[in-house]
């Protein structure tokens, strides 16, 4: 049973969503220093700590994460993913998206950035160098958390971008 307090907000901001985010981000960065370049040089970026992802020929994904330009909160997005095709099974995972310049991250925040996940997202794995360009401004990165998925599917993610409510963004 979850109580009130896993979903506490502070003024309409999640800090414990924030918590998890900065967490999550920084077991991917672990994982893999491939990304830390990504890090330093994006206008800005989306991470979603946990992604739950489930099908049975149809299937769908859900999750929430906090978005930060100049590494300041700036809002939530809510993640969405709609699939189908040969597919079974269920898996938790984070993702990261990383805007490369001010036009990527304008249109994610207006709901313009739309992808099939499956074809453009690089999966973090330890110790593998990462090979990936940004496309269209954007470049994405997951790391399972548990399950197991069997998946050949098409499909995409759509994304929602709510702005925090408070005027300061918070440093992290």
């Amino acid at each position: 049973m979850l109580s009130p307090a896993a979903n506490a907000q502070v003024g309409g901001w999640n800090p414990e969503l924030a918590r998890k985010a900065a967490d999550a981000l920084a077991r991917m960065m672990d994982k893999n220093e491939g990304l830390q370049a990504y890090y330093d040089n994006a206008y800005g970026y989306a991470v979603f700590p946990t992604v739950t992802k489930g099908a049975i020929g149809i299937g769908g994904a859900a999750g929430k994460g906090v978005v930060y330009v100049s590494n300041k909160e700036t809002g939530i997005s809510k993640l969405k993913q709609a699939t189908w095709g040969l597919q079974f099974g269920g898996q938790q995972y984070s993702e990261v998206i990383f805007f490369e310049h001010e036009e990527a991250f304008g249109k994610f925040i207006n709901g313009k950035v739309k992808f099939d996940a499956q074809a453009s997202a690089v999966a973090i794995t330890a110790g593998a160098s990462i090979d990936a360009a940004y496309q269209d401004g954007v470049a994405v990165f997951t790391m399972v958390k548990g399950g197991l998925m069997y998946e050949a599917s098409i499909g995409g993610q759509h994304f929602s971008y709510k702005p925090r409510e408070t005027d300061e963004a918070i440093d992290r």
